[in-house]
This record gives structure tokens, sequence and C-alpha cells, in this order.
């Protein structure tokens, strides 16, 4: 073998040494090693008999990751070792995992009654659609067609919306909050890159996604050792949703009959009569 050779040989081995020294973690990245178990149960209901249920009103909710309060489900952009935005973690259940199911928007692209199951080919085209672009040509100066796969990120999520059921429980004397379904919501845009509003990727039957939920932390900006998981974020409520539709006898939504300030009137009418429910009930 000649020096030259040799040499490469050598280089190579180098190469690769450093690359595996790299990949492994010879430094504690805080103050203390982090050493409770990161798979945790889930709390399951309190058990409901339909008897029971004394009242009950079907609600959606638009959660916009714009404001601050949300923006624990938007941020980290890119994942971190002990934390991730929301969408990374339903990607890993949708892919990494298969733990839950993504159901599509059937033919009129608003069904939200989870009847239509997406298999793993149409999964993949919608998290890695083709987007259309149109360029201009130097030589001929007209517009042509690009087509790149563009796959769908964090900062891609722009609001989430959530199915909800709203019960009084006679049983215990309790209002419950029980979500059904969430579906992350990215912008539409047309022919020349300008968004025209916005649509839903899919829906996932929350229940099922529970599990997976956690088991992945939510930053707390007041004391970081103490985390709280996606599922007890949305357990306890700590986001800000506006009320975008009520069950109706028309099944339309608020913005189907209200505009500007009414839209917001009503959305503030549902909220109030949804949290003074039980107070009424309980007036003497």
């Amino acid at each position: 073998m000649n020096r030259k050779n040799l040499f490469l040989l050598l280089l190579s081995v180098l190469t690769v040494t450093d690359t595996l020294l790299a990949q492994t973690q010879t430094v504690l990245d805080g103050a203390y090693v982090r050493e409770h178990n990161p798979t945790r149960k889930v709390i399951a209901y309190p058990y409901l008999r339909e008897a029971d249920v004394m009242w009950s009103k079907r609600v959606w909710e638009e959660i916009d990751l714009r404001q601050k309060i949300n923006q624990t489900l938007y941020f980290p952009l890119d994942e971190l070792e002990n934390r991730k935005s929301l969408f990374d973690v339903i990607r890993i259940g949708l892919i990494d995992q298969g733990s839950i199911t993504a159901y599509g928007l059937g033919p009129t692209q608003e069904d939200d009654e989870f009847r239509y199951p997406m298999g793993q080919e149409l999964l993949d085209s919608t998290l890695n659609p083709v987007m259309i672009r149109y360029t201009e040509n130097l030589d001929t100066g007209e517009k042509e067609e690009v087509r790149n796969v563009e796959p769908i990120g964090s900062d891609d999520v722009v609001k989430y919306k959530l199915k909800e059921d709203w019960i009084f429980d006679k049983q215990r004397s309790e209002r419950y909050v029980r979500i059904i379904g969430i579906a992350p919501v990215v912008n539409k845009y047309n022919e020349s890159g300008e968004v025209k509003g916005t649509k839903e990727l899919f829906w996932l039957y929350y229940p099922e996604c529970r599990y997976i939920f956690n088991n992945y932390d939510v930053f707390n900006m007041h004391n970081g050792s103490q985390q709280m998981t996606f599922d007890q974020l949305f357990q306890m409520r700590m986001f800000h949703g506006t009320i975008i539709k009520e069950d109706n006898v028309f099944n339309r939504r608020i913005e189907q009959s209200w505009k500007g300030v009414d839209a917001l009137m009503e959305n503030e009418r549902i909220k109030n009569e949804l949290f003074t429910l039980e107070h009424d009930l309980w007036h003497y």
C-alpha cells in the first residue's frame, strides 16, 4: 500500500471517529439529571351514564396560534431534546409510532365525524403536498409552472380546531368539557402565492391522541422544573379558543350567519351561556 492510499485510509478512519464522537452526548445539558419516567399513564375520564346527562351542547372552537397564550402549542419550530411543538408530536403519533389515526374530510371537505380513515399513501401526500409555483422564464418572459414537494412543518400550522361536548352530569352535579376531535389548520394559497383562506389537514380522535399527548411536555414559562403535558394543558383549558360553531338546526358556522363585530358578539353570547349554565342550575 503506497503512502497516498494509507493517508486516505487514515483520513477516513478519523472522519468516522469524529462523527461517532459528535453523535455521543458526553456532557450534561442541564444542572441535574432528569430521572422521571417519561411514560405516563392517561387518567381515565369519570364514567358517564347517558341517564345522568342532564344537559349537553356541542361546540367547535378555533385556537389561533398567533395569540401569545397559545404559542406553547406552536413553538419550538425545530425539535429540542425535551420539548416539541404539538404538530411534531402529532407527526410522531401518525408516522413514527402509528398510534393515532388521521381521518379525512370526505367529499365535501368539511366532514368531521371520523368516517374516512386515511391510508398511509393519502396521509403521506397530505403531509408532503406538491406545491405549484409559477416562475418567470428569463429567456421568453413567460410564466412557467414548477412543482415541488414541500413537507408541512410546525411553522405551517396556523390554527387548531377543537370539537367539544359540554355536559352537565346530575349524578356528580358537575359540568364537563370533553374534547372529541382536534384538527391542525394550514393556509391555502392561490396561484400567485397569496393566502386565500385556511383548511383543515385532517381530524384526529382526541381520546386516541391522549396517550401520546400525555408523554410530551409543554413549556412552562414560570417554572422549568414543573412541566405539564399537552393532555394536561387541554384538560385544564390553558389556551384561548374562539367559538366558531354551536349545534344548530341549520348546521351553520357563526361566520355564515354573522359578520364582523356581530360574529364576535355571537361568540361571546355562546361562551357566556356555557359558563353561566352551572351557576343558573345552582341558583336558589
